[in-house]
């Protein structure tokens, strides 16, 4: 089925003045949504008043940044008359020098559909038409290839944002159906005919904080669904270790009023028996990783909140320069292409998320270790007997998972603090927000196999911890899981190669295919 024959079968995001979240962008990322530009006569109306008064001040030589004049340090000078209409084909022209490995499909509809929503906000002085040719590449599935480095996140995303105008306007090359075309061929063959940019529209396009923006709303979906998913890997690593549960009540975390850490301990006392007496054979407290797991996994759930706030407002904001107030015939110059706020909650989500790592790395050494593990099996191999003595268990699986959480907890340092100054010292203070982002998503990345490693970990552990007590039976919540990964992974018994089963596992997390906690 072609993309465009989907969009009377999917969920459609209106994209008008009015407010989007989060999940808005990541639905039309990952497929399960279209965008629709409002047909209602009042928005039309509003995003074209802006276009109209920058003719008229055109006609009446009013000098306009990045309209009249150059860009950037370049504000003062001025360009003929006769020039102005060439010069937004020469921004996105000189901006296509872009390296490092292209966005991937989801990451491209999320930018593409984040630098509309700006655009329709009615203050970039833009065409109808260039915001319905956005549409157009959505609609046909096809997805400028953008380099994923270049942007110091102010003058906002010029480089990588530049590939989505030179697309729109016919140039430089798109995915179509996992393939790589010509923008021109791809657009012909759509029947969709290349835009020449009104003098505003190659700015709007490119100065803003859209691609930092678009990964910040999916880097927070995943970052989401892990605080989930770390709690669950947690109650089943206590109920392996035969831990205690007690660690969770709820009279223990009312005197400490972190609504996301009182959160997870809830989401804890679901899976474990804390309404029971502790069994006097029981160590009195578990190591911190499991008893103080609601204290780590809680700082990414009290963060949540507002990390969600900047990021639906950074996406509900104009963010180019410089802003065109039509209704009050003004052009207001200013800095909203900065990312800042960007920058702060990916740096800050991406240290949340390597402890989370960090978290699951700790109770996995715990699993594994004999010492430890209150009577499990050393590396938690299955093999008893004679063939016990070539049998390793999850030995090299601990060693990768160590390897990623090293990584990740690597990548934690700021990139905001990281300010160049660029340009001719115009941009003498960048956010470096795009580059943050990035950096999350990659530790997101890294969690997540770490994740991986913890569910086979845990699966492995509670089928041993149930042989060895069979009397010890999981809450309802945790032999359903147990099913589920069962289904996909099953118990390592002989030594196997675990690769298959980690991607498989990686495929479930990244498409939140398990219901928690609802």
């Amino acid at each position: 089925m072609h993309p465009a024959d989907l969009k009377t079968t999917l969920r459609a995001v209106q994209f008008d003045r009015e407010r989007l979240q989060i999940e808005d962008i990541v639905d039309i990322a990952d497929g399960t949504a279209c965008a629709l530009l409002s047909t209602a006569p009042e928005f039309r109306a509003a995003i074209a008043r802006g276009a109209d008064f920058l003719d008229r001040l055109l006609l009446e030589d009013g000098a306009i940044y990045g309209v009249t004049t150059g860009y950037g340090d370049s504000c003062t000078v001025r360009i003929p008359a006769e020039l102005v209409a060439e010069l937004p084909h020469h921004l996105y022209t000189y901006h296509g020098c872009g390296l490092g490995q292209h966005f991937s499909p989801s990451q491209t509809r999320a930018v593409i559909a984040t630098r509309l929503a700006s655009l329709c906000k009615g203050y970039s002085g833009v065409s109808v038409e260039l915001l319905e040719q956005i549409v157009r590449l959505l609609e046909h599935g096809l997805l400028p290839l953008i380099p994923s480095e270049g942007s110091v996140g102010a003058s906002g995303d010029l480089t990588p944002l530049s590939y989505l105008a030179a697309v729109l306007c016919g140039e430089r090359e798109v995915w179509r159906d996992g393939a790589i075309v010509p923008a021109a061929q791809a657009l012909a063959d759509a029947g969709i005919t290349p835009l020449r940019l009104r003098p505003k529209e190659g700015l709007a396009i490119m100065n803003g904080t859209a691609v930092m923006t678009a990964l910040a709303c999916l880097a927070y979906s995943r970052a989401e669904y892990l605080t989930r998913l770390s709690t669950r890997i947690t109650a089943l690593a206590s109920f392996a270790l035969d831990g205690n549960a007690h660690h969770f009540d709820e009279m223990l975390f009312s005197v400490k009023p972190h609504a996301g850490q009182q959160g997870v301990a809830a989401w804890l006392r679901q899976d474990l028996p804390c309404d029971q007496p502790p069994r006097n054979e029981k160590r009195l407290q578990d190591r911190y990783s499991i008893r103080c797991a609601p204290h780590v996994i809680g700082v990414l759930a009290d963060a949540l909140p507002w990390l969600r706030a900047s990021i639906e407002n950074e996406l509900n904001s104009a963010n180019d320069n410089p802003i065109i107030d039509a209704e009050n015939e003004r052009v207001l110059n200013g800095g909203h292409f900065y990312g800042g706020h960007i920058a702060f909650a990916m740096d800050s989500m991406k240290n949340a998320v390597a402890n989370l790592a960090d978290l699951l790395d700790r109770q996995m050494a715990l699993l594994v270790d004999s010492r430890y593990s209150n009577g499990l099996p050393a590396n938690l191999s299955a093999v008893e007997g004679p063939r016990a003595a070539i049998n390793h268990g999850l030995k090299a699986l601990q060693i990768s998972a160590s390897a990623w959480t090293a990584e990740a907890l690597k990548l934690t340092m700021p990139a905001s603090v990281f300010s160049r100054s660029t340009e001719c010292h115009n941009q003498d203070k960048v956010s470096m927000g795009t580059i943050a982002a990035r950096d999350c998503l990659r530790v997101l990345e890294l969690t997540e196999q770490v994740v991986a490693a913890l569910l086979i970990t845990v699966r492995q552990g509670a089928w041993l911890r149930s042989k060895l007590n069979p009397a010890l039976v999981p809450e309802a919540s945790l032999t359903a899981m147990l099913a589920e990964l069962d289904a996909d992974i099953g118990v390592v018994k002989e030594d196997r190669r675990l690769e298959p089963d980690l991607r498989v596992l990686l495929e479930r997390i990244r498409t939140q295919a398990w219901t928690l906690y609802e």
